[in-house]
């Protein structure tokens, strides 16, 4: 069960990212890989919703021993689950002693994990379905996936996707309202910095008048590599003035800190 750690998540459905050969992929869908605590077990639950607004649930467990297992699965009498490495869990569905489903659950690079169905029909024609999910920061009471076998849809399911969902929309819509939140401050401390950085520019800066609340004044650089702090704007100077750079136009504020003005 060690190497098995890695699956253990409530796993969130990539839909864009699914590439299904039958049938397309959920609208949106979660899964959740659980070890049953004192058993080398591994359970599965699984939720989604279709294209047409038909919730589904599903759940079944398995020991991932490389045993073949009975099962009470509708599409399945049997199963057998082999973890190959410590991201790669590959789980076999048997029927009358024939492979119907063989379903590999792969955690990416980008740890992302992409669960690979193939199915056998009748015909013993193999379709691929593929699935990405992404794992959520928060542990969900049940999970989803998207498979080619059906399963009716329940009413048990339906409550438990409308609640999700509605959870979902909520938390999502606080989350984003904290993000600008934060946005906002990162602004308004990036701007005090700035005004305290000029301010201390123009405090060094040598003046011989009184600066008054609101107006505007001008902040040069000496040939000195001095500052100084005048009255007047850079195109009343003539064509030379007692400077080696325009710095910029400023404004004394209220609280008596400095601020950049455009002309």
């Amino acid at each position: 069960m060690v190497q098995a750690y890695n699956f253990l998540a409530s796993w969130q459905l990539f839909p864009e990212k699914c590439v299904h050969e039958t049938g397309l992929p959920a609208k949106s869908g979660n899964m959740k890989i659980e070890g049953i605590t004192g058993k080398d077990i591994l359970q599965f639950s699984t939720s989604w919703v279709t294209l047409d607004n038909e919730a589904f649930y599903a759940q079944y467990t398995i020991a991932p021993d490389g045993e073949i297992h009975d099962t009470e699965i509708a599409y399945a009498d049997a199963m057998q689950c082999n973890i190959v490495n410590a991201s790669t869990l590959e789980t076999t569905f048997i029927k009358a002693g024939e492979t119907v489903v063989f379903v590999t659950h792969e955690i990416m690079p980008n740890g992302y994990m992409k669960v690979t169905q193939k199915v056998t029909d009748e015909e013993e024609k193999i379709t691929t379905n593929i699935d990405v999910y992404h794992k959520q920061l928060s542990v969900l009471p049940y999970a989803s996936s998207v498979g080619s076998v059906a399963v009716r849809p329940t009413e048990e399911g339906v409550i438990k996707h409308k609640a999700l969902q509605a959870m979902e929309e909520q938390t999502n819509m606080h989350l984003d309202q904290i993000k600008q939140q934060i946005e906002l401050l990162a602004r308004q401390a990036q701007e005090i910095r700035k005004r305290r950085e000029l301010s201390m520019m123009v405090y060094d800066a040598k003046l011989n008048f009184q600066p008054v609340i609101g107006q505007t004044y001008h902040l040069y650089q000496k040939k000195d590599d001095t500052y100084l702090l005048s009255m007047v704007a850079p195109q009343e100077w003539g064509r030379t003035g007692p400077f080696k750079h325009f710095l910029s136009s400023v404004k004394l504020l209220a609280d008596h800190t400095w601020v950049e003005v455009n002309n």
